[in-house]
């Protein structure tokens, strides 16, 4: 049975060790393995180790030793042993039956002090986990509303951002389909623009042929006028 262990001496996780140790959680709990192996105790939450201060010395010495690990582990079981057994620590139990109970009136008193003790440092620790549970529920809860607000925000200018879309969509559309009937009616005036000049064309051509035709009759005129004449003279 462990011996060694002072009052409220800080007890270490496997996390915890293998940082402060500077080694990986798997390493710690094949150091502690091989120490259990070669008869090292540690404390234990069932099959879960509790690790202290002295165990941390320990899985120092392993991680920095030059000889085989079981050798230097039966080294640790030694040097254990020698302080369990050496170890003075006055263990303060209180007996269920009055004939076991301290008479010794400073004895009495000691354990009325370290009750009054423990009882003082679980309240204050029952104090302080009330704080640290306040003041988290209130972080969670300024974040919830962070989380609301942000996506509220995100909600807000993805609608701003579809709502813009759409109306730039709109102006293209309408930018375009004036575009497109401008394009329309002018076409529309070019066709009748080339039209009109066809028929001027042809109304100029009709009023040329026209005249071709005066002008070829009356030199037809003249011509048999003036065989007519000669027709006359030779007569």
């Amino acid at each position: 049975m462990r011996r060694d262990i002072q009052l409220n001496e800080r007890a270490f996780s496997s996390k915890e060790v293998a940082e402060e140790v500077g080694i990986a959680t798997p390493t710690v709990r094949k150091y502690g393995q091989i120490l259990e192996r070669n008869g090292y105790e540690f404390l234990k939450d069932g099959d879960r180790r509790i690790f202290v201060k002295s165990d941390i010395g320990a899985l120092i010495a392993l991680r920095d030793t030059d000889k085989p690990l079981d050798d230097t582990a039966k080294d640790l079981v030694y040097q254990q042993k020698e302080r369990l057994e050496g170890s003075n620590e006055t263990h303060i139990a209180i007996p269920d039956t009055y004939e076991n109970s301290p008479h010794d009136p400073n004895q009495l008193n000691e354990v009325l002090m370290f009750l009054v003790k423990e009882l003082a440092a679980t309240r204050e620790m029952n104090v302080q986990l009330t704080n640290d549970m306040s003041q988290l529920k209130t972080k969670v809860s300024r974040l919830q509303q962070d989380h609301h607000v942000i996506s509220s925000s995100i909600g807000n200018s993805a609608q701003r951002t579809n709502t813009k879309i759409e109306q730039l969509t709109e102006q293209q559309n309408t930018h375009y389909e004036t575009l497109l009937e401008q394009e329309k009616q002018k076409s529309e005036l070019l066709q009748k623009e080339i039209q009109n000049m066809r028929d001027e064309q042809k109304k100029e051509w009709s009023s040329q042929n026209e005249f071709n035709k005066r002008l070829e009759e009356a030199i037809q005129k003249r011509s048999e006028k003036w065989r007519g004449l000669f027709s006359i003279f030779r007569k």
